[in-house]
C-alpha cells in the first residue's frame, strides 16, 4: 500500500463524474463586437446586442445529439454584461433593442436544457470592466452587488445544477467568502460549484482539454479554497474531480472570423480520451453566432464527435464476462469464449469510499498460447474511467493487475473495445 491520503466524495461529485461530457456556450455582448479581447478596454454598447434568431433549443438539441449531459452558459462574462434583465446593472439585455428589452437569454437557455434533459450550468465572472463596470468604494458594496446578481440567477430560474465561477477574480477586491457561500448554499443546497472558495470540482490546469496522468481526485488545498470540512483542514487536502475546459475554435466568443481554426475530429476525440479517459470531465465550448445559433460547421463537427464517441465506445467488443478475480492477488480478468481483436479497454473504479488505485497494468492472453500473456498497457490512476489504448491484439482474456493502491479498493468494470 502506498503512503497516501484518501477522502470520500459526496454523491453530487460522483454524479458529476457520470456526466462526463458537457458543452460550454460563450454568448453575450462580445458576440456582437468581433475582434474584442478580454481586458482590451474597448467599449461594447448595449445597442449592438441584437440576436435576430436566438435559438437555445438548437444549441441544446445539438448537444444532446452529440452525447453531452450538461451545458453551461456565460450568464455574465468579464465585460459585466448580464444575459438576463438584472435589476442591479444598466448593462444587461433589458437595455438592448433585442425584444424591446424584454428578452432573457438565461431563461431561454434554462428552458432548453430542461426540455432536452441536460443539467443546467451558469457561468458567472466576479470581475468586470469597461462600460458596464460597477465600481464601489467599499468592499461590502461590491459583495452586496455580487450576491444580489447571483441571487437573481439562483432564485429566478428553478434548480441550477452547476455554478461555474471564473478564476479571474476582481483585482484586489477581498471577498467576504463565508457570506457569499452561505448565500449560495442556502438558495441552492444541491448546487455544484466550480473552482473557487467552496468548490466541488476543480480546473484541470489548462484550457486545452487535457488531463494529466496521474490525475488524482484528492488534491492539496489552494489559497482560494476558503471553506473546508474539519478533516480537509487537518489533512490540507480536498476531494475535487477535475474538469477539462477547451474550445472548438481558437477563441471563446468569435465564430465568424476564424473558421479555419475549428478543431479536427481526430484532435477532438483525442481530447475526449485524454479527459474522460483519464477520469476528468470534458467541457467543450462553441461560441454561438450573432444570429443566436450555433455555426453550421461547428455544429457538424460536434455531431461528428458524438458519432465517433458512440462508434468507439457505444458497444463493447464480443461477449466478455463481467470482471472477476483472476487468481493472483490484485488481479482481475474478463473472459470471452472466442478470440476478439481489441485495441483498448475502459476500466472504472468504485469511488464510493474515495479513490484508491495509483497504479495498474493490463495484460492480454495470446490467441493460440492461451496460458501466456503479454503486457499491453501500464497506467497510474483509474478514477471514474481510464481509457487504455494499445496496438490491436487478438485475445479471449484480458487481465488488469493493481500495482499500487491507497487502502481498500474496488473495481466496477473493465470493458473491451475496438476502434
Amino acid at each position: 500500500m502506498d503512503n497516501c491520503i484518501r477522502l470520500k466524495p459526496t454523491q453530487r461529485q460522483l454524479d458529476f463524474l457520470r456526466w462526463e461530457f458537457g458543452m460550454f456556450f460563450h454568448f453575450g455582448i462580445r458576440s456582437f463586437y468581433l475582434g474584442h479581447r478580454d481586458w482590451d478596454g474597448r467599449e461594447m454598447p448595449t445597442s449592438g446586442f441584437l440576436p435576430d434568431n436566438l435559438d437555445c433549443e438548437q444549441w441544446i438539441n445539438t448537444s444532446k445529439q452529440a452525447g453531452a449531459k450538461y451545458a453551461i452558459l456565460t450568464a455574465k462574462h468579464h465585460d459585466g454584461f448580464a444575459n438576463w434583465p438584472s435589476k442591479y446593472t444598466e448593462y444587461s439585455v433589458a437595455n438592448t433593442p433585442w425584444k424591446q428589452g424584454k428578452g432573457d437569454v438565461v431563461a431561454e437557455f434554462v428552458a432548453a436544457c430542461r426540455k432536452y434533459g441536460l443539467k443546467v450550468g451558469l457561468y458567472y465572472s466576479p470581475a468586470q470592466w469597461g462600460e458596464g463596470a460597477v465600481s464601489f468604494t467599499e468592499e461590502k458594496e461590491y459583495d452586496d452587488y455580487f450576491i444580489n446578481q447571483i441571487s437573481e440567477l439562483l432564485t429566478g430560474y428553478g434548480k441550477i445544477d452547476y455554478l461555474w465561477f471564473d478564476g479571474n477574480g476582481s483585482g484586489n477586491h477581498e471577498y467576504d467568502v463565508p457570506r457569499i457561500i452561505k448565500a449560495i448554499r442556502s438558495m441552492q443546497p444541491e448546487i455544484l460549484i466550480f473552482s473557487m472558495w467552496d468548490p466541488n470540482t476543480r480546473w484541470i490546469g489548462n484550457e486545452d482539454g487535457y488531463a494529466p496522468s496521474p490525475n488524482p481526485y484528492t488534491v492539496p488545498q489552494k489559497p482560494h479554497f476558503r471553506l473546508s470540512t474539519e478533516e480537509e483542514k487537518r489533512l490540507g487536502m480536498k476531494f475535487l474531480p477535475g474538469e477539462c475546459d477547451c474550445k472548438m475554435r481558437s477563441t471563446w466568443f468569435d465564430c465568424e472570423e476564424n473558421e479555419d481554426t475549428i478543431k479536427t475530429l481526430e484532435e477532438l476525440i483525442g481530447m475526449y480520451e485524454y479527459s474522460v479517459g483519464r477520469g476528468a470531465n470534458f467541457l467543450l465550448n462553441i461560441g454561438p453566432s450573432r444570429t443566436g445559433r450555433l455555426p453550421e460547421k461547428d455544429t457538424a463537427r460536434l455531431l461528428e464527435l458524438g458519432e465517433e464517441i458512440r462508434r468507439r465506445y457505444g458497444s463493447p467488443v464480443g461477449n466478455f464476462s463481467e470482471l472477476t478475480p483472476a487468481g493472483a492477488a490484485d488481479s482481475f480478468c474478463i473472459i470471452s469464449d472466442k478470440n476478439e481483436i481489441i485495441d483498448r479497454v475502459a476500466i472504472e473504479e468504485d469511488l464510493t469510499d474515495g479513490e484508491s488505485v495509483t497504479g495498474f497494468k493490463v495484460y492480454a492472453h495470446l490467441p493460440a498460447y492461451r496460458s501466456e500473456k503479454i503486457l499491453v498497457y501500464t497506467g497510474t490512476t483509474i478514477g471514474s474511467k481510464a481509457i487504455c489504448v494499445f496496438p490491436a491484439i487478438r485475445t479471449a482474456k484480458l487481465v488488469v493487475e493493481i500495482t499500487g493502491h491507497c487502502g481498500d479498493y474496488k473495481l466496477k468494470s473493465m470493458k473491451p473495445y475496438k476502434a
